[in-house]
């Protein structure tokens, strides 16, 4: 039996798309739809570092690129980054930092500028600086998998959400994929014992930074929600079993992000490898790697993201020892050399992040999560051919997906689901094996500590129409993420159809009312009750949202009969 869906692929492909625009999408990096103010009057603000200069934005006052740690690039390349080198006079924090270097065109921020290997910046809005006020924090960490993204991405500017709801919104650039994740700790000894998670430990960065210096900005940094959608709850995740940040975040929020595990040592010391070799380089010589351009690092990551180059080509002998996964392994489960994302290395992360239980790190922290009702259009969205196809050929997929069980899954889904065509219920096996599945065990797991958990189900479904053919995004993968930052009016994958403004303001509701006490609600909309693995209630969110009962604790079942969870 062959592994469910190719997670390489499909997450990678999500991972640039995620952060890349709508095909209708109307405001770009050069015609922003709310730019902040560049010109005065200003607001200054004193950091540990040194003083800055924001602007006003939407309502609320913008503070953008500042850095909260040192250069990571040279001979502090793929080690922890050092601490910020403090600045004379104002520094002008009313434009964005630059994103982490990354593919092309797979971010599209207010006059957003280059990418750098040097991009630990942070962006801060907030109702008001110096006044004494403890606002919640809502650290948001962006999408893009591991490997792309930016804290900048118009759709979660933080400007609206601070002024709607009087908290104080971060969000962050950190190290990516190679450069983020290259695990050297076999291989360089204790020096690079944390090399392969140095974007996690960017993040931990900020989160210090927050708690030195965002009592200056009006907020608490007692009361720190950490979320993020797609490869930001990952992160999310992966923070909460994190030593490092343990007493950083206060709650967590996951938004189609749930993250059973972690990369093993011995995959990720095979990517070095791997790299190494591509390079002409022993593994004597790992320390070269600090003179190699950046640019060509990506390049062999990108490569290799398109099924090319050294770290895609497999290692004769390592294969033989290292045989496919076995029959019911989940898709988010299998790792393998040239997937990057954080190393359980036994220190800096020690276990993985959800398996086999929840954290002890995390019991006092109270978790939101849910994901999207259709999560699996968005990775088809350019696929016309694929939404055409009828149910012998939706069958063939299936069976090159799942092996020996398609049949078994094909009949459950067209007993459970008999109104639907063949593509609505493959859609619905990708969306539960991509995300729905281990968005359910997580909760399961992290409802038994005391801390609360409240699960969500995002039933909103956009109007934004896939070209070639009679389907729209429907609640996809990341149509959630202006929803849920307020920023319905900011045209992308949410659409504007009827109903979106109502749905906006609920979730963003939830997400702020979450931030500030840990118990979701929003004006108009029905109590959330608390989630356990007993009865699994789960909220759905739309317009007009409701309370179901393990809803789809039917697919659940078939899933955990096959070992697929």
């Amino acid at each position: 039996m062959t592994q469910s869906f190719d997670r390489r692929a499909l997450l990678k492909a999500g991972a640039a798309a995620v952060v890349a625009p709508c095909l209708w999408l109307a405001a770009r990096a050069d015609t922003p739809a709310w730019p902040t103010q560049t010109v005065g009057p200003f607001v200054e603000v004193e950091t540990d570092s040194g003083r800055i200069r924001g602007g006003h934005s939407r309502g609320a006052l913008a503070f953008k690129g500042i850095p909260y740690a040192g250069s990571v690039s040279g001979r502090n390349r793929f080690k922890e980054a050092p601490e910020v080198t403090p600045w004379t006079g104002v520094r002008d924090a009313t434009r964005l930092g630059p994103p982490a270097m990354q593919g092309p065109g797979t971010t599209y921020g207010e006059h957003e500028p280059p990418y750098s290997e040097n991009c630990l910046v942070l962006n801060v809005w907030t109702p008001a600086v110096n006044d004494g006020g403890r606002r919640p924090v809502m650290f948001y960490c962006h999408g893009g998998g591991f490997e792309t993204g930016s804290g900048g991405q118009s759709i979660q500017d933080g400007a609206h959400l601070a002024a709607a709801y009087d908290v104080v919104v971060v969000s962050i650039n950190h190290r990516l994929g190679l450069l983020g994740y290259l695990y050297l700790g076999e291989l360089g000894g204790s020096e690079y014992a944390t090399s392969g998670n140095q974007g996690m430990l960017d993040i931990v960065a900020a989160l210090r930074w927050v708690r030195a210096n965002i009592a200056a900005f009006g907020g608490d940094a007692g009361n720190v929600m950490v979320f993020g959608e797609s490869g930001g709850g990952m992160k999310t995740a992966t923070l909460m079993a994190m030593p490092a940040a343990h007493g950083l975040l206060h709650k967590a929020g996951i938004q189609s992000g749930a993250m059973l595990h972690g990369i093993p040592k011995d995959i990720a010391t095979e990517t070095a490898r791997r790299l190494l070799a591509g390079l002409g380089l022993s593994p004597r010589e790992w320390a070269r790697l600090a003179d190699v351009p950046a640019s060509r690092l990506i390049a062999l990551q990108l490569a290799a993201d398109d099924r090319r180059g050294p770290l895609s080509v497999p290692t004769p002998g390592w294969l033989a020892d290292h045989p496919n996964p076995p029959p019911g392994i989940a898709a988010m489960r299998a790792k393998q050399p040239g997937d990057w994302g954080p190393v359980v290395d036994g220190a800096c992360l020690p276990r993985d992040p959800f398996e086999p239980a929840a954290p002890a790190l995390a019991a006092a922290v109270p978790l939101l999560i849910g994901n999207t009702h259709d999560e699996a259009v968005f990775f088809h969205r350019d696929e016309p051919e694929y939404f055409h196809a009828d149910a012998a050929q939706v069958a063939a997929r299936v069976r090159r997906q799942l092996g020996d069980t398609a049949d078994r899954a094909l009949a459950f889904y067209r007993r459970i689901m008999p109104q639907a065509t063949p593509v609505e219920r493959e859609i619905a096996i990708e969306t539960a094996t991509f995300m729905g599945n281990n968005t359910a065990l997580t909760a399961d797991r992290k409802s038994l500590q005391p801390a609360p958990v409240y699960r969500y189900r995002d039933d909103f479904r956009s109007n934004v129409p896939i070209k070639g053919t009679d389907w729209t995004l429907r609640a996809c993968h990341a149509s959630d993420i202006a929803i849920a930052f307020y920023n319905y009016r900011m045209l992308d994958l949410q659409g504007n159809g009827p109903g979106l403004a109502a749905t906006s303001s609920a979730m963003s509701g939830y997400f702020s009312s979450f931030a500030r006490s840990g118990v979701p609600s929003a004006p108009g909309q029905p109590a959330w009750p608390r989630y356990d693995a007993a009865t699994r209630a789960v909220m759905l969110l739309n317009a007009r949202c409701g309370v179901a009962t393990d809803p789809n604790g039917e697919e659940l079942r078939f899933w955990e009969s096959l070992g697929w969870t």
